[in-house]
């Protein structure tokens, strides 16, 4: 049954599980509670191992531009209850953005993405969550929790990983089961009646088997008060998302194990807020006297997520030859409504009243998914024997199957009921076989290489009972896509600290297809195809109290899809780009100064530029400045233009000071600051739809006893309380949402 924003918040539910969550913690506490490890040294930085390349490695003998977060870094960014666009800004190069709010995260790598808002868009950045693609957007939302690490590999994939990886990986990898008796619980409770609860704990079940259990409950309170009355929406911007994940291994001896993974998410919240004319006409300034907690729409906002999935991870080890096989189903089923024209009322309404500012005509709709099923199947096979080669190679097999509903309603005449929809049903199945060796030419000199083969097809079919779409280009389609992708790398050690590396790669992306509405046809973009050229350094100094690692790439993008959104024409179409240039440079320090300040910093400058002197897109419909050039008929030239929500610049840092007590104990401060430079919010470039520059800080202050078993925090988010429009709505007025209000609070974390 569906409950309404303000039911929703007054039910507290959130409150009521962390409180339960919190006494069966306490309760399991004697039972539970182990002696932790020795303090870590302080000496020197830790080595990072990571798994970019489907083997555990050392961070810097892999030849490619990989960053991670992991431990004390990932519980600090996410404390204030934030969805994964918490990474955005904290690793060079990337960028991650929503007009869906916590549902559907828009990725982006040196400035390539896709800002698609369809359910069946796909994106060039591939996320990865426990070996298995989230190929959906939807499904690239799932919470962060008891995660060992996030890894982010920039530049194309196209070897090892399996779908649409030409910008790169997102990586997240959950803490395995363990037959140690042993777990955390970790809580805090901040403004706006923020809640983020997450604990986990081993479950040795005897002989051969062990089990871990992860949760997660996030809640906010709704924060924005709607100033209109007798409306649907009287305050939104509340959330109650929870979480969990169940992990049984078996393990009876080194030469096999056998992962079973089964995970849900149900999210009961708000979608994005729009908000109408908020922009200040000929500027990228909010409009005077701007409220972030008031809004005025008369339409409905509300979101839900129902996600459910499961996965067998196998593996056999056979001496010189390992084995590994990954099935996966997920299941996913959003729905979100919400009032688009971020208004009220329009001139033809009865009183021929509306606002704020000028609201043309009303906007009301919601997307949903039904019916929808992903299946994958990867069996891969290594081979390490002795001697300077080593061998991977394995075949992936994808189906994925859905219907997604769109439906219009009208808050002027209908009070909000159900005017119209149109349901579009597609299929995605898939195969690759792809191999790769890694050869030590010398002790100082080691090559890497692999080449994939993929064949794609989609088939996408549209229909509505009462929406008079578009037939100029049918309503129904397929595509079948097949190409070889590839890439080579090489390694050299100039000191037993330092390696130089160079690196070439190819990525594909299958041919994109949008349906056909009652605004615009069905469009069609054939598959894009890449190639990414990249040298860097990585090293250890100081006697590994620093580590540094640095890049410089350039990447072509052939037929680049590209998605028109709103405009003047009010539609969604895939448009295609004969060119996009990407280029830049990229760092990451880590710093051990001292033995207890640890700092580190990364930074990115990507240029991503569209080079198509004949493509021409809509100018904005809601009486934006339109920067480029005119083409006549309401379209303009983009070529040159910055590829949309790309940032430039990109930097962060991180500082950690710790203050040792008597005892092993010890009080610290931890800040940590992103910074991302000016982005365009559509292809056309105007002065309304400019994002500013924005920079979001977070100070963090706490003590921790007990050798390392307790701690408890004070903690501040977007510290500055920095307002920026980060995203617009541009087919109606200058609507625009923005970015997170400032949250602080405090946090208490046990491990047993």
């Amino acid at each position: 049954m569906n409950r309404s924003v303000t039911q929703r918040a007054a039910a507290r539910p959130a409150l009521r599980e962390a409180a339960a969550a919190v006494s069966l913690a306490l309760l399991a506490w004697p039972a539970l509670a182990q002696q932790t490890e020795a303090p870590k040294d302080k000496s020197q930085l830790e080595t990072v191992t990571i798994t970019a390349e489907r083997r555990v490695e050392n961070i810097k003998d892999v030849p490619n531009a990989v960053s991670q977060i992991s431990g004390e870094k990932l519980d600090v960014l996410a404390s204030g209850g934030q969805d994964v666009r918490f990474l955005s800004g904290r690793i060079p190069s990337l960028n991650i953005e929503s007009s869906f709010g916590r549902a559907f995260p828009r990725f982006y790598i040196r400035g390539y993405g896709n800002t698609d808002f369809r359910l069946n868009a796909s994106q060039p950045v591939s996320l990865i969550y426990d070996d298995v693609v989230q190929e959906n957007p939807i499904l690239k939302g799932f919470p962060a929790f008891d995660l060992r690490a996030v890894e982010v590999v920039a530049g194309p994939q196209g070897t090892l990983y399996g779908r649409n990886t030409p910008a790169g990986v997102v990586k997240f990898d959950s803490v395995r089961p363990s037959k140690k008796m042993e777990g955390y619980f970790n809580i805090s409770y901040g403004t706006h009646d923020t809640v983020n609860a997450e604990g986990a704990f081993n479950l040795p079940m005897g002989g051969d088997w062990s089990a871990r259990v992860s949760a997660l409950v996030q809640h906010r309170g709704d924060w924005v008060e709607n100033t209109r009355q007798n409306v649907p929406t009287s305050k939104t911007e509340g959330y109650d998302d929870r979480a969990v994940r169940a992990q049984v291994l078996y393990e009876p001896h080194k030469q096999f194990s056998a992962l079973f993974n089964v995970h849900n998410r149900e999210l009961d919240g708000s979608p994005r807020l729009f908000r109408a004319n908020i922009i200040k006409p000929g500027t990228n300034d909010l409009v005077d006297g701007f409220d972030p907690d008031k809004m005025s729409i008369d339409g409905r906002n509300e979101q839900r997520i129902h996600a459910t999935g499961a996965n067998a991870r196998l593996r056999w080890n056979l001496n010189d030859v390992t084995l590994h096989s990954i099935t996966a189903i997920e299941t996913v089923q959003p729905y979100s409504r919400g009032d688009v024209d971020g208004g009220w009322g329009a001139p033809y309404a009865p009183d021929g009243q509306f606002g704020p500012g000028n609201i043309p005509f009303s906007s009301e709709t919601s997307d949903a998914l039904k019916d929808h099923r992903q299946l994958s199947q990867e069996f891969r096979v290594e081979y390490n024997p002795a001697g300077p080669a080593r061998y991977q190679a394995g075949v992936y097999l994808f189906d994925e199957r859905y219907t997604a509903q769109s439906v219009n309603y009208d808050s002027i005449f209908t009070g909000g009921d159900y005017v119209s929809s149109a349901r579009t049903r597609q299929t995605n199945r898939a195969y690759a076989v792809f191999g790769s060796v890694n050869y030590d030419v010398t002790s100082d000199f080691k090559l890497r290489g692999g080449v994939r083969f993929t064949k794609d097809k989609k088939t996408l079919s549209t229909e509505s009972a009462d929406q008079t779409l578009v037939t100029t280009n049918g309503l129904a389609t397929d595509t079948r896509d097949s190409k070889v992708t590839w890439d080579l790398s090489g390694t050299y050690a100039l000191t037993k600290d330092t390696n130089l590396y160079a690196r070439v790669g190819t990525g594909f992306r299958g041919s994109a297809i949008l349906p056909a509405s009652e605004f615009g046809p069905m469009t069609k973009a054939t598959p894009e195809t890449l190639t990414s050229y990249e040298v860097g350094v990585k090293s250890d100094l100081w006697n590994r109290r620093a580590r540094v690692s640095a890049n410089v790439f350039r990447y072509d993008v052939k037929d680049l899809q590209l998605t028109e959104v709103g405009g003047g024409g009010n539609s969604n179409s895939v448009k295609t780009a004969r060119k996009v240039v990407g280029e830049g440079v990229e760092f990451n320090l880590e710093l051990l100064p001292i033995d207890d300040l640890f700092i580190t910093m990364g930074g990115s400058y990507n240029k991503a530029t569209i080079k198509d002197k004949g493509l021409t897109v809509s100018g904005c419909g809601g009486g934006c400045t339109m920067l480029d050039p005119a083409a006549g008929n309401g379209q303009f030239f983009v070529d040159g233009n910055q590829l949309p929500q790309a940032p430039k610049v990109v930097y962060n840092l991180t500082a950690r000071y710790s203050i040792p007590t008597a005892g092993g104990n010890e009080f610290y401060i931890y800040t940590d600051w992103a910074y991302r430079s000016k982005v365009s919010f559509f292809l056309y470039e105007s002065k309304e739809f400019i994002g500013k520059s924005l920079t979001e800080g977070g100070l963090r202050a706490g003590y921790i006893w007990n050798n390392g078993k307790y701690e408890v925090a004070g903690f501040v988010r977007n510290i500055t309380n920095q307002v920026r429009v980060t995203g617009g709505i541009d087919f109606n007025n200058l609507t625009g949402f923005i970015n997170d209000p400032r949250t602080y609070g405090v946090q208490f974390k046990a491990i047993f």
